[in-house]
């Protein structure tokens, strides 16, 4: 019977006092009262982007799984605009991770005639990836968060803010002063 009493008291708790017993506890079931009031908030949001049934219902459990994951390490002032930003940057991924597996074929001839020039930018290309991803790993870990968030998962100020925690000023400064030593760190790479 105290199953029961427990059970009923989670779903009349606000999410802010499921929040704090999940992050004590890490009881799935109190992370599974909170996900179900907005399930259909995420659904109806994975389908408006993902536009298919199946990928937006698994979107559904692949965000719930990220959230097991995140949630203990993050400062969540508001579940709901929280749970929105991370379903909303799920299903741009997804989108984006369907878009890099589409398939485009070349005339053989071009190939061989380019073949050279093609593996030679392909070399360079990568070494200036690996340059900046090196680079951006030296960050202070906020401008680091911030310079991966506003420019590899393009999101905006407002939803950087929210993720981070941190008003759009301290944000916006985040990206400044990322943006700063990174050009630093990449001229010092350039030198030696």
């Amino acid at each position: 019977m105290q199953f029961g009493v427990k059970f009923h008291k989670q779903h009349s708790s606000s999410d802010e006092e499921l929040l704090a017993d999940y992050k004590k506890s890490l009881t799935i079931n109190v992370l599974g009262v909170l996900y179900e009031r907005y399930m259909a908030l995420v659904y109806g949001l994975s389908l408006k982007y993902l536009r298919d049934k199946e990928a937006a219902k698994d979107a559904v459990m692949q965000i719930f799984e990220k959230l097991v994951e995140k949630l203990p390490n993050q400062e969540v002032r508001n579940f709901k605009s929280w749970l929105y930003v991370v379903a909303k940057n799920h299903c741009l991924m997804q989108l984006r991770k369907n878009k890099q597996t589409k398939q485009v074929v070349f005339d053989e001839r071009f190939m061989d005639f380019e073949d050279n020039f093609h593996l030679q930018k392909a070399m360079d290309d990568e070494r200036i990836k690996s340059r900046l991803d090196n680079c951006i790993e030296q960050l202070p870990p906020h401008q680091r968060a911030a310079i991966r968030q506003f420019y590899l998962e393009e999101l905006s100020y407002k939803e950087i803010s929210l993720l981070m925690t941190d008003d759009i000023k301290k944000i916006k400064s985040f990206i400044q002063n990322g943006k700063r030593n990174l050009k630093i760190c990449l001229e010092k790479d350039v030198k030696l």
